[in-house]
């Protein structure tokens, strides 16, 4: 390992313990196995998340400042910066920004894409959806059942990513995969109607999510009237919940891995 040079991992967080290490845990192991000549740290984005785990568990972990902060008093001197969320969203502004504000205190630091960013991103995310998904929703419901994949949906613009993917679905010829969002668009109402009339009688929830913490196990498959499983289940449907985060997915670990060798290579 290179002290001079360093991989800050940047992520949302969550603070159900056991799925962090599974997910994000997971993804920054990955990393420092395939970049072992370089130094893997963490930083969340979430400082309610961060406050939570210092009360709760006495565990600290540094905002992105914080982090890069210490990379900097550190002695580091080439830096990337690779977010695990999901769009170029309101998160990923908040990193971009402070890579701007410390970008004269290192050699060179890199910011990594999130992980639908180009059009080949879209691409890849479909085909690691077809391997990973599809493949575990046949296993649960068979062959006819839908699949709605539910992302946490924001107000910030890049929420249009939900739609483009949607859109990159159908003309891949996956037709039974669905995206709805707890706080954007499609909501919940939106993703039912497209499904109606298709015949279809099973339905595999998965969260589009990097972690399957409190909105998986909540808004997707909790208990109260308005959660995912709880609508479907009033329309007719029967219900299957997955909770499992994309960073427990193989197929979807790459796709970072993959970004973090982009960055690497655009310091160049």
């Amino acid at each position: 390992m290179n002290a001079d040079k360093a991989i800050l991992v940047v992520s949302f967080g969550t603070s159900y313990n056991d799925n962090r290490e599974k997910t994000i845990g997971s993804i920054e192991k990955i990393i420092a196995e395939r970049f072992p000549e370089w130094d893997v740290r963490r930083a969340f984005t979430s400082k309610m998340i961060i406050k939570k785990l210092k009360e709760r568990d006495g565990e600290y972990i540094d905002y992105i400042d914080e982090a890069l902060e210490r990379l900097s008093n550190d002695g580091v001197s080439q830096v990337i910066v690779q977010p695990t969320h999901v769009m170029n969203g309101i998160e990923y502004d908040f990193v971009k920004g402070f890579v701007e504000e410390y970008s004269d205190r290192f050699d060179s630091i890199v910011l990594g894409e999130p992980l639908l960013t180009t059009s080949e991103d879209y691409d890849e995310v479909v085909e690691a959806i077809r391997a990973s998904i599809l493949e575990e929703s046949r296993e649960i419901a068979g062959d006819g059942a839908a699949v709605v994949l539910m992302g946490h949906g924001t107000e910030h613009y890049a929420n249009a990513t939900y739609s483009q993917l949607q859109l990159k679905l159908i003309l891949s010829g996956i037709d039974n995969v669905f995206m709805t969002t707890v706080e954007g668009f499609p909501e919940y109402d939106d993703t039912i109607s497209l499904m109606e009339g298709r015949g279809f009688k099973d339905v595999v929830l998965f969260p589009f999510m990097l972690v399957a913490g409190d909105h998986a196990n909540n808004d997707m498959a909790g208990d109260e009237e308005d959660s995912l499983k709880n609508v479907l289940s009033s329309k007719g449907y029967n219900v299957h919940c997955v909770l499992k985060g994309l960073g427990e997915i193989d197929e979807f670990r790459e796709l970072f891995v993959n970004h973090v060798n982009a960055a690497i290579e655009g310091q160049d």
